[in-house]
């Protein structure tokens, strides 16, 4: 019977139902020796609910009940590296591959966890065992490219890396728009976007690279061509939310708002939170002339700056921010920024920061929650996308450091993951941010491509340290360039209803 049940649950969770699965394998987990299967089978449930620790938990009695087991090796050392714990996992991994773990899974666990510990040699080994194990693996190919961008900005071993993996089978467009950022990162743009138009000829069929290389077109003024790319999307996946969103993107460039509103509109009735298509909604609102544009890009209600508390254990909030500064510093080790992100002239770290035990991490995130509470409670009650989905609680989904330079700048983006969206000051660049040109601080309402007319920033808001602006994920924003030489380092995180 039990084993009748566990194939349900596996197969529920294979369906796309991760809460039916949860419900199945609650009374199997229970037995005072419960399957590993069980175990394992709950415990990705649970992630994919967003329920990390509680996956933990099992994922630890699983390494409990059967010590000499690889994969219960494995599969904690992943949950760990999840929640940044990454000196266990660094334990959890290492005893796994003692008991015999060698696939590409696994050592992409071992690179990660590596990475995260600053083990930059020994992770990018691990990395080329992981590869040499799935060659054909644009994922992988496209992570280990990132890496050695972001080490040493060796972009000609990241494009060699993804044709290797195209000749090995991988998904051709996959390979393609990976080698797109590399080139963008680069700064060679005219070959990056030579090289999607030439894609999107070559593969027709190709939603991804259609809705790229209109996006491309787009930016370099070719709406002509951008139509072309935007029709063969549709012919291959009509009605999606991905080809809704770039139609309108391409509507708004053609100076055709109305059209454009009515499509995000239509995207948003199948997809009400998806974050780009709220963004794009409400561009396209504002571009119309309509309404919905003030619901939708209310700063004055929605974009609120607070200051933070400081944490028990420091005498004052410059004591604390100096701590974290250096905290922060020390997480900061590459050279470049990742390849598909929107900073320029500065440094991202890669690692989940919102489970650190770094002091001065872990204190950062216990005074962000009294501010993150209090902002969700003065949402107040509404049927618009960001309030109609308040719960009055939270959970993070991703957390991470930016450290900007001279020069150093966010293009302007949305956060597609999440509800809620930050930016907390860690340091900040002083003598440029009292500029009448604003250098250093957020702004809100640019789209970042191209529309006709052109639509400029429409909020702005000073950073200083100690200071947490909060605002919906789908809003624009960016960072007006400073020049002073100076650094602004941040902390941002995403947030979405629990």
């Amino acid at each position: 019977m039990s084993g009748t049940t566990l194939q349900k649950a596996v197969t529920l969770l294979q369906s796309g139902d991760p809460a039916g699965a949860v419900r199945l394998t609650g009374i199997l987990v229970e037995a005072a020796r419960p399957e590993h299967r069980a175990l394992a089978t709950r415990a990705q449930a649970l992630k994919r609910l967003h329920r990390p620790l509680e996956a933990l938990a099992l994922h630890r009695r699983a390494a409990d009940l059967y010590p000499d087991s690889p994969v219960a090796w494995h599969n904690l050392a992943a949950t760990l590296d999840d929640l940044g714990r990454h000196d266990d996992a660094r334990a959890a991994i290492d005893r796994g591959m003692a008991l015999g773990l060698d696939g590409a899974e696994s050592w992409g666990v071992r690179a990660r966890v590596l990475m995260a510990c600053g083990d930059h040699a020994a992770a990018e080994a691990a990395y080329v065992e992981a590869r040499n194990r799935a060659l054909g693996d644009p994922r992988l190919t496209a992570e280990y490219a990132n890496y050695v961008w972001m080490l040493r900005g060796d972009a000609p071993l990241g494009l060699s890396a993804m044709d290797t993996c195209f000749k090995a089978g991988g998904d051709p467009g996959a390979c393609l728009l990976t080698k797109v950022d590399i080139l963008r990162a680069a700064a060679r743009g005219e070959m990056a976007e030579s090289l999607i138009q030439r894609a999107a000829d070559a593969l027709p069929e190709d939603v991804a690279v259609q809705l790229a290389a209109c996006q491309s077109a787009i930016r370099s003024g070719n709406i002509a061509q951008a139509e072309g790319r935007i029709v063969a999307a549709g012919r291959q996946a009509p009605e999606t939310p991905e080809v809704l969103n770039q139609t309108v993107i391409f509507l708004l460039a053609a100076g055709r708002e109305s059209e454009a509103l009515a499509t995000a509109l239509r995207g948003l009735e199948a997809a009400p939170h998806d974050q780009s298509l709220l963004g794009w909604t409400a561009t396209a609102a504002r571009a119309a002339g309509d309404p919905l544009a003030l619901t939708l890009s209310d700063y004055d209600r929605l974009v609120r700056p607070f200051s933070i508390a400081t944490p028990p254990g420091w005498p004052d909030l410059p004591a604390f921010l100096g701590d974290l500064a250096g905290a922060l510093k020390a997480l900061h080790v590459f050279e470049r920024q990742p390849i598909s992100q929107s900073v320029r002239g500065g440094l991202q770290t890669l690692q989940n920061l919102s489970h650190s035990r770094v002091p001065a991490i872990a204190a950062l995130f216990e005074v962000l929650d009294a501010p993150i509470r209090r902002y969700i409670s003065d949402l107040g009650p509404g049927q618009d996308p960001h309030r109609a989905r308040a719960t009055g609680d939270y959970r993070i989904t991703g957390a991470w450091s930016v450290r900007l330079g001279t020069g150093g700048f966010h293009d302007d983006h949305f956060h597609p993951q999440g509800w809620i969206s930050s930016a907390f000051y860690v340091e900040t660049p002083e003598r440029a941010i009292d500029r009448e040109t604003r250098e250093g601080w957020i702004r809100f309402g640019r789209p970042p491509v191209p529309t006709s007319p052109p639509l400029d920033a429409e909020h702005f808001v000073r950073p200083e340290p100690g200071r947490l602006v909060l605002f919906p994920s789908y809003m624009w924003h960016g960072t007006v360039p400073f020049t002073t030489d100076e650094t602004r380092m941040t902390v941002a995180f995403d947030l979405v209803p629990a």
